[in-house]
């Protein structure tokens, strides 16, 4: 018989390893850390490298938000996001590089938004009027970074309502998404038929005699966030320089808030329309766009949203026919075609007597008589 000497062996430790990462999923699956885990590594990618402008990144970044958001939810609910928003992010994918074509070999118009503008406002342009009296090469005043945030926001906004729209109401997330694609497919048709130049392009070109800044990143440099600018470089590179008519910046402001004008009490409609008329300013201001782009844009929301409300409901009345009749076929095929002797027989006897209609009185009464 052999004795180990444990006195001289160091006492072993219980093995935490299984029951340590079992607390940190059961940390990890609460709402609570969840969340502001999310929003640190957001903020953190945002410092570093810039908002995500890109669909497959904004898109994945609303994917883990919406993990975030649901984390006791079964990875097959948060893999139906990517089942869902696949084909969404292809065709914003599609959209970002066939506008890049829409100008391809094609005179863009430039006079007349600029004619435009000048009737609207007695002879002046709104961008040079706004860039005289505001804009300073040399110094970056509070309201070019609020401008910054506003441009870049037209990139996040309605993404970040339809994820939240997708986790809550699906069949609000599907009435959004159909309004805001049409506008889209109906703007990228647009830039394809009438191509046209914004103010700086015009500057660039000579059909502006005064020069127009181009200015819609200089706020992040400001304040830090290099990665924003350098992202936007990149994105307007890539962009259709003529694709201004109609203004889509303004034209997604819109959608993002007319969507829930009857959805909202009266008292926050004022504030919700505030977005898409600052998203407008900033344009002009940032040489962008011209305001008739914009007003265009809102004429296309308001067509977009008509259209389609007329869609849904012709294809509600339509559903609802076919329901119907699929009912109507169903009780046709369960009910008896034909009754045998013996049924009517036994209906005879089980059928209660007919009480006589008031034609029939007066005969009655008067046999009874004879």
């Amino acid at each position: 018989m052999i004795l180990e000497d444990t006195a001289t062996q160091p006492p072993q430790e219980p093995d935490h390893g299984p029951e340590a990462r079992s607390r940190v999923r059961e940390l990890l699956a609460k709402r609570r850390v969840a969340v502001p885990l999310f929003a640190v590594a957001f903020a953190i990618y945002w410092y570093f490298v810039g908002l995500p402008t890109d669909p497959m990144l904004a898109a994945l970044w609303l994917w883990f938000g919406t993990i975030a958001f649901r984390p006791d939810q079964p990875w097959r609910h948060h893999l139906g996001f990517a089942r869902d928003w696949t084909p969404i992010v292809l065709l914003l994918v599609a959209y970002d590089y066939s506008r890049g074509l829409a100008d391809n070999g094609v005179a863009p118009h430039v006079t007349e938004m600029i004619h435009a503008d000048e009737w609207l406002f007695g002879g002046t342009i709104p961008t040079l009027w706004a860039q005289e009296h505001l804009y300073d090469p040399d110094y970056v005043h509070w309201y070019d970074v609020l401008a910054s945030f506003v441009y870049f926001s037209h990139f996040v906004v309605c993404l970040t309502i339809a994820a939240v729209l997708w986790v809550r109401s699906r069949p609000l997330w599907a009435g959004f998404m159909r309004r805001w694609f049409t506008l889209t497919a109906a703007g990228l048709v647009t830039y394809f038929l009438y191509p046209a130049a914004p103010p700086w392009w015009a500057s660039e070109h000579g059909y502006i005699a005064e020069e127009v800044a181009r200015m819609s990143g200089r706020g992040w440099e400001a304040i830090g966030l290099h990665g924003g600018t350098k992202l936007l470089s990149i994105g307007q590179s890539m962009s259709n320089p003529v694709a201004a008519m109609p203004s889509l910046h303004s034209a997604f402001a819109m959608c993002a808030v007319a969507f829930f004008l009857t959805r909202v009490r009266k008292r926050w409609i004022p504030l919700l329309l505030a977005y898409p008329v600052l998203m407008s300013l900033t344009l002009v201001y940032t040489g962008e766009h011209y305001i008739i782009d914009a007003i265009v844009g809102y004429v296309y929301v308001g067509a977009v949203f008509l259209v389609v409300w007329l869609g849904e409901r012709w294809w509600a009345r339509r559903s609802g026919r076919r329901v119907g009749e699929a009912a109507e076929s169903l009780l046709r095929a369960a009910a008896p075609t034909s009754a045998s002797p013996a049924e009517d027989g036994a209906s005879a006897v089980v059928q209660a007597p007919r009480a006589p209609s008031a034609a029939e009185e007066p005969d009655a009464v008067g046999r009874s008589a004879d």
